[in-house]
């Protein structure tokens, strides 16, 4: 976050980065575009439930979701390590390729280049993504208000402690699997039922629910109370997570969201948002409440209450 506010904004700022949503939104010819980008350098390359190219592809199109926008085209870049091996190449590719396909969405244009061993790791991957928004969308920070409702698309935590425990070769009973997907259908089908109802939408990956609930509290500046009872996690990351000493709140996620809607809607989110595979597990998770500080609590099933603060330092480094 001072990285990002202090260097690159003081220095690149303008009225499309400075919102620091997912996709930047500009008009072309009465209409509106979505435009996105991300980089990849996920170790392993190659994990339970997905690999590098497909969380390439998911990881891009899902940025356009959460501003409305149905993804038209990608970009595919590609910087490997001299030396790899071209049966990882190609088991790469095929994933990329399999992902855009299954989303319908093509890669329109791409580039490569090579770096001697020794001066990358094996392969990354940078996307960038174009999608159109339908008219009369408005999705972002600046419309969580007070009387909305938090709602999570499924389970928290699934990739981040896919990730971690393949990276450090732990072995844990149960099937830990990264939950990367495409986000798109899901959105249009909220979109289709609850319009301009559909007040903001966030994709939890690096640092999580936790880390996400705070930057929209903050910019939205407005309180927020989560409830520990209602969030989503599967037993076997809960376990893991307890074991290991870590927070699921604050574990990456690679297909899920985070959607605000006034609480009168709430039911019709999750019928929507239950409706598709992708969003089974949904849930309400919490509420926006009056005042002016943005700030978020956790109450606890114990009856406790505990402030929630955004990730700080890099706990684990290459999850996406």
């Amino acid at each position: 976050k001072e990285l990002i506010e202090g260097l690159f904004l003081e220095m690149l700022s303008n009225p499309l980065l400075d919102t620091l949503e997912d996709s930047a939104v500009f008009n072309v010819n009465g209409g509106r575009i979505a435009f996105t980008t991300d980089s990849y350098v996920v170790d392993p390359i190659v994990f339970p439930g997905g690999d590098i190219g497909a969380m390439s592809v998911h990881g891009t199109i899902n940025d356009l979701a959460m501003k409305g926008a149905w993804p038209l085209a990608l970009s595919l870049g590609l910087i490997l390590e001299e030396g790899l091996e071209m049966k990882v190449l190609e088991r790469v590719l095929d994933s990329v390729a399999r992902a855009s396909k299954e989303a319908g969405v093509m890669v329109a244009t791409g580039d490569t280049k090579v770096v001697p061993k020794g001066k990358g790791d094996k392969i990354f991957i940078n996307t960038t993504g174009l999608g159109a928004i339908p008219g009369g969308i408005d999705i972002g920070v600046h419309r969580v208000s007070p009387g909305d409702v938090i709602i999570s698309s499924g389970t928290i935590g699934d990739h981040g402690i896919t990730i971690l425990t393949q990276r450090e070769g732990l072995k844990f009973a149960g099937d830990l699997k990264t939950d990367s997907q495409p986000l798109h259908r899901l959105v249009k089908g909220l979109i289709e039922e609850l319009g301009e109802e559909l007040h903001c939408l966030r994709d939890p990956t690096r640092g999580g629910v936790a880390t996400v609930l705070v930057e929209v509290a903050e910019r939205a500046g407005v309180p927020m109370d989560i409830f520990e009872e209602r969030l989503p996690i599967r037993e076997e990351v809960r376990a893991t997570a307890e074991l290991l000493g870590l927070d699921p709140l604050y574990l990456a996620n690679e297909g899920k969201l985070l959607c605000w809607v006034p609480e009168r809607h709430s039911d019709k989110a999750l019928e929507v948002m239950r409706g598709y595979e992708e969003g089974k597990d949904a849930a309400v998770i919490g509420r926006v409440l009056q005042g002016d500080q943005g700030r978020v609590v956790l109450n606890t099933i114990i009856g406790g209450k505990r402030a929630i603060f955004a990730l700080s330092g890099t706990p684990l480094p290459r999850i996406c």
